[in-house]
């Protein structure tokens, strides 16, 4: 547990790994407890077409999680990636069968779709926009950065989808297969939920945007009257985003920054910020509904 810059607890989760199932570097038993001696709480395990249930491994809280992609290393031909996390059973679905099948099956199955890290998979905002019940992407993926990749961050994605309506809720993973320094306990959330939540809390938490995703960094932004207001660990640089593609504010750099306000823009209809520290590392914030 965590106490942060605002006095509440959050839980330190990891929601993207593989291991030997399928395609990581490490059993389950041996991921788990890499991530555990790093001070997560709790992390899903997300092997590509094969579910693991929740439940607990040497005293390590999981949630239940898969993977399930499309497969084609052309995204021409279409490229996507669905996690489905925190179900009660394994979803029915067939490598056949469509993204919003996909999608549907999850929620049916009462777990949290997520879109996997859209820049990698050089999705398009209409491959959000078009799935119904869709409320979750990554806006950092760490593997995306290793070895033969180097695309993990897909902020223009995001900004694009929610341009056009759609507020995803922003995780940051490691979606870690090598466990060799290059993609493991680089990205993770730091979610408000009481240690022995319940599964259906935790998600419901997600859902209510009641975390943070970082690489190290506290980042905290909210409205307060005419204004959004942040708050963050000291940090180098502090970064807005919104529909409005400039606007005094948007971007501060310094030393130590630690507050920063800025007024709301007539037809402003979202905001989020981003905040990188000393050392480059950075903290991405929920966003938040101007609406």
């Amino acid at each position: 547990m965590y106490t942060d810059l605002l006095g509440k607890q959050r839980i330190k989760l990891n929601l993207h790994m593989h291991t030997t199932n399928s395609d990581g570097g490490k059993s389950p038993e041996d991921a788990v407890a890499f991530y555990k001696a790093a001070g997560y709480d709790a992390v899903a395990l997300t092997d590509h077409w094969k579910f693991h249930p929740s439940k607990a491994i040497d005293g390590m809280r999981i949630l239940s999680g898969i993977e399930y992609n499309i497969p084609g290393r052309d995204a021409t031909v279409g490229v996507c990636h669905i996690l489905g996390l925190g179900c009660k059973e394994e979803p029915n679905i067939g490598k056949e069968d469509s993204m919003q099948k996909m999608v549907d099956e999850i929620i049916r199955c009462g777990g949290l779709p997520v879109m996997a890290h859209p820049a990698w998979s050089l999705n398009m905002p209409e491959d959000a926009l078009s799935l119904n019940g869709l409320e979750v992407t990554e806006i950092y993926n760490s593997v995306s950065d290793a070895h033969n990749s180097s695309r993990p961050y897909s902020g223009y994605f995001v900004d694009a989808v929610a341009s056009h309506g759609k507020q995803l809720a922003l995780l940051a993973t490691d979606d870690t297969h090598f466990y060799d320094g290059s993609d493991d306990t680089k990205a993770w959330i730091m979610l408000e939920c009481a240690a022995d939540a319940t599964d259906d809390a935790l998600l419901q938490a997600i859902r209510d945007r009641k975390f943070y995703a970082t690489q190290g960094p506290e980042v905290h932004i909210w409205r307060e009257g005419d204004e959004v207001k942040l708050r963050c660990s000291p940090a180098c640089r502090i970064s807005l985003f919104s529909n409005i593609v400039i606007n005094s504010g948007f971007c501060i750099r310094g030393e130590n920054l630690t507050e920063h306000s800025c007024p709301i823009q007539p037809m402003q209809s979202y905001i989020r910020a981003e905040v990188t520290d000393a050392e480059g590392k950075v903290a991405w914030s929920n966003i938040l509904d101007l609406r």
